[in-house]
């Protein structure tokens, strides 16, 4: 929800170049991706004071973070977009585009090879190129290609059928293989360049045509020279290929940057040549240590438990490169190479990720001042002498009383601490008791805190009112823990969000915040955090509690017993309807085992 997401903090630290975003909700998943010309301008256009439907109200309530990826043009954020839909299938994605895919420039595989736009299955034989980012790129890239290299773009049927040449040869669009007027090595060459064209070899292919240029002008061969000399034109004519396309194989690109005494990794994926996404990731750095060695450190953990592509390429020369990559190749099973000196469409990727990476960091470094903001905030509205520096927030899920789960998430200054998350499956008792489930809850995190690692928090947060509230003071009371601040987080009405009530353990009156506070945005995030958490974690048990038998929870009943008692009776369901007097006839149960087996199928019988 908007309230929980610093937007303008996020707003503040985007870049105005074009890009793709990301809109996420509290579980982590797409809402919607988009591109933009102006990352920054288009992502401050959904916080405006009244979005401009009740579609982007709607998505705009639901976000709490989002992702960005820069892109070097338009056309790649296009192309990434269309990417990450169909990965992802965002729900307000799915009205907005079709599913056409992109296009691309089909080589055929015959004699002479048939060079045509293509949209849609690559089943054909031959090569594709691509993909373009809209259709007008792609046909002119083509028609540049078959002015300066004059291959056929006829049908089979029709190339097959011919006697003498057809317009195309007449315009210069067509040399006229089909009538022999070519030799098939001559013919082949000229496939040859605009293979290299396709695959961004636009350096290497104009040195070649000016070598030709210039033997053919001192050869006097001046016709020859002039059309060379009108390819080499038409050439640099064409169109920058797009840096998210190309036929490379699989490789990972990394770079590493550093700022402030944080460090951020940006990895781009490329399968088959195409950008299929990126991340970014903020390892946890000693001070004053360089940027190559935690690239180094970041590999060799990231590379453990996955395989890595045969490429890596990386940003900053990794001292230990050389073992890092033998080791990769040795459990990968095949050569792995990392590179830090690359040139061409490589060098404009590892560019692409380093930039990426320094947005991130920046981001980054603004969401943590947001969330210091926040702290500072919540400390003038509860009146604490110094900011707090660890949030508990406590909730309880279950339905109707069934797989009652406690839920505890943490926070301090620099956001969620989701490795002191804890669950707690709550046992003993009244289905549907929310406040015994969250006394035992409590009893069971800070009844031994002196003897674990985890700190007390200096602020408690239970999602409830009063009475949620009196029954974790007790326990703490009990405890004889006094330094937590305890407040209680009551729904507002219609359980509407920026409504809530917070209760103070200390006070009779509640303490209902304005909708733009930052303490109250700190406070429903860790709110819905542990509502998350704690759904998730009930949602777990009750799977799992359904998908077991009765017999599974009874003690003195283990694995021979159990398929006795199935096979005897043919089921559970005829086990269930079984008094103890035909139980206790199953070979190896005992009358009192028979009567605890019928208890635990009759648990309400006197």
């Amino acid at each position: 929800m908007t309230t929980a997401f610093d937007h303008k903090a996020f707003v503040q630290s985007l870049t105005p170049l074009p890009g793709v975003y990301r809109m996420l909700d509290g579980n982590g998943q797409v809402l919607y991706v988009g591109k933009a010309r102006n990352l920054k301008r288009r992502v401050a256009s959904y916080f405006r004071a009244r979005p401009e439907s009740a579609k982007v109200r709607s998505l705009v309530a639901q976000i709490q973070s989002i992702e960005v990826t820069v892109t070097h043009t338009e056309g790649e954020a296009l192309i990434l977009e269309s990417h990450l839909i169909k990965h992802h299938r965002p729900r307000y994605n799915v009205l907005l585009r079709d599913d056409k895919g992109y296009p691309y420039i089909h080589l055929s595989a015959d004699p002479f090879p048939r060079l045509s736009l293509h949209r849609g299955a690559r089943r054909a034989p031959g090569r594709y190129f691509g993909p373009y980012p809209n259709a007008t790129a792609a046909r002119e890239a083509l028609q540049l290609i078959q002015r300066v290299f004059q291959l056929r773009p006829c049908e089979n049927s029709f190339f097959r059928n011919r006697s003498r040449p057809c317009l195309q040869y007449q315009i210069k669009r067509c040399t006229a293989p089909c009538t022999g007027l070519i030799s098939a090595a001559d013919y082949e060459y000229d496939v040859s360049n605009a293979v290299r064209l396709l695959e961004g070899r636009s350096s290497e292919l104009l040195e070649v045509l000016m070598e030709r240029m210039e033997q053919a002008a001192s050869e006097l061969r001046f016709e020859n020279a002039a059309q060379y000399r009108d390819q080499i034109a038409q050439l640099r004519q064409l169109q920058e290929r797009q840096h998210v396309s190309g036929e490379r194989g699989d490789l990972d690109v990394l770079a590493v940057v550093t700022a402030g005494g944080s460090a951020c990794v940006q990895v781009f994926y490329f399968r088959a040549g195409q950008l299929q996404g990126n991340n970014s990731y903020f390892p946890q750095v000693p001070a004053e240590e360089s940027a190559a060695a935690i690239l180094s450190a970041f590999m060799g953990q990231y590379y453990l438990n996955k395989d890595s592509p045969a490429e890596l390429i990386v940003n900053q020369p990794l001292a230990d490169a050389d073992w890092l990559a033998s080791a990769l190749s040795e459990r990968c099973g095949y050569r792995v190479t990392i590179r830090h000196r690359v040139r061409g469409e490589r060098e404009r990727w590892l560019q692409m990720a380093q930039q990426n990476a320094e947005q991130a960091l920046h981001g980054h470094h603004a969401s943590q001042a947001g969330m210091q903001r926040r702290f500072a905030a919540l400390q003038e509205v509860l009146g604490l002498a110094h900011p707090p520096n660890r949030l508990e927030c406590f909730d309880i899920s279950h339905t109707q009383g069934e797989a009652t789960v406690a839920a505890c998430v943490v926070f301090n200054r620099e956001g969620a601490q989701k490795s002191s998350y804890r669950r707690y499956n709550i046992r003993d008792v009244t289905a549907g008791d929310d406040y015994a489930a969250m006394q035992q809850a409590l009893e069971r995190r800070y009844s031994r805190h002196s003897e674990t690692a985890a700190p007390l928090p200096d602020v408690l947060f239970i999602d409830g009112g009063k009475g949620q509230l009196a029954r974790a003071r007790t326990v703490l009371q009990t405890l004889q823990i006094n330094e937590i601040t305890l407040i209680g987080i009551a729904k507002g009405p219609e359980r509407r969000p920026g409504q809530e009530s917070l209760y103070l353990s200390d006070s009779h009156q509640p303490i209902i915040l304005p909708s733009d506070s930052a303490a109250l945005h700190l406070i429903q995030q860790i709110r819905d955090e542990a509502h998350r958490f704690a759904v998730a974690g009930h949602r777990n048990r009750r799977a799992k509690q359904r998908n077991t038998s009765v017999l599974e929870g009874i003690a003195g009943i283990g694995p021979k017993r159990r398929q006795g008692l199935l096979k005897h009776f043919g089921g559970l369901q005829q086990l269930a309807r079984a008094g103890t007097e035909d139980i206790a006839q199953v070979e190896g149960i005992s009358p009192e085992l028979a009567q605890r087996i019928y208890d635990a199928f009759h648990p309400n019988n006197p």
